[in-house]
């Protein structure tokens, strides 16, 4: 088991290249690299050069920080995330396919072997968003299996696919065990079934975990928040710190230890610039209680960085 920082929260003010020893300064051996203007930008091509991704991998390696994962965000299944155009765009798909092939090449040469991402669609049309992500998959399927990487999914409230049980059945689907499934704590309460249920369903497929808070939009009769028009299709969440908000940790690791969990738990808290190393320490700390109290203090110390000051 591995424990990963998504130092999102510092990108702003720091480059790609000052992510490893920032990931290394908080405690951290692991870093996940998301979507980020100068590395991949959100639902653009990447902005990196091999030079860049030869830099990125050696001060990487001179922090004594390994880079877990690689998340892309590419519209592959042609559709952008503006709700009033559900149909499918096939230039856009194949510039996503474009840049998805350029991603796995990035990701080869940085020595990752772990792709995330989302399937990339539509909630309101969602029998187009899953032809043409299909399509997609034709092309870049073969290209991630020669690579010898895993590629993960999870289901993203306003995709095509939100609902955790639905995005489990799609993955077996695809038919390759390379193919794994990410479950999403501050996303809970999209996915339509309590945390044991999709991850006991998901069984051997749950390779990776994101670990921040929310809030339970569905409670008090869905009136906890207003939007206008009322009844419009918002998808209201948030990536808060531990203990801020309403997912049950003990549940979501009860279940990950039936199933044998033994991939990478990732802290993606956004929004807390201001105390962004703090809420990474606390992220890092309440992580390592959870693993200890439901997987043994031998996972733990397994776990636990030797970079952490005792």
């Amino acid at each position: 088991m591995k424990l990963a920082l998504d130092p999102q929260m510092f990108f702003s003010s720091s480059s790609v290249y000052e992510l490893p020893d920032i990931v290394a300064s908080l405690g951290y051996d692991w870093m996940e690299l998301s979507p980020k203007p100068d590395f991949v930008p959100f639902l653009k091509y990447p902005r990196i050069d091999d030079a860049g991704v030869k830099r990125l991998k050696k001060l990487a390696s001179d922090a004594g920080v390994g880079i877990a994962s690689v998340l892309p965000v590419l519209p592959w299944s042609g559709q952008t995330r503006d709700a009033r155009a559900a149909g499918a765009d096939e230039d856009l798909r194949q510039a996503a396919v474009r840049a998805w092939k350029r991603v796995i090449q990035i990701t080869v040469d940085l020595g990752v072997e772990v792709i995330n991402s989302e399937f990339g669609g539509r909630p309101e049309a969602p029998h187009i968003s899953e032809a043409h992500f299909l399509k997609s998959m034709d092309e870049l399927l073969p290209i991630f299996e020669r690579e010898g990487l895993q590629l993960i999914f999870e289901p993203h409230p306003d995709d095509f696919i939100e609902d955790g049980l639905e995005a489990v059945d799609m993955i077996r689907g695809l038919n390759q065990d390379w193919l794994g499934f990410l479950y999403c704590t501050p996303h809970a309460f999209h996915q339509g079934h309590d945390p044991g249920t999709i991850i006991e369903a998901a069984g051997e497929k749950v390779r990776y975990v994101h670990l921040a808070d929310a809030w339970n939009h569905l409670t008090s009769g869905g009136a906890r928040y207003i939007s206008n028009p009322p009844g419009n299709p918002a998808r209201v969440h948030q990536h808060m710190e531990m203990g801020m908000g309403e997912v049950d940790y003990d549940a979501v690791f009860a279940a990950l230890a039936a199933v044998g969990f033994d991939g990478v738990i990732s802290s993606c808290v956004f929004g807390w610039e201001e105390d962004a190393r703090g809420v990474s320490e606390r992220q890092r700390d309440k992580a390592l209680a959870l693993i200890d109290k439901h997987f043994g203090a031998d996972t733990t110390t397994k776990v636990r960085s030797s970079k952490i000051s005792t």
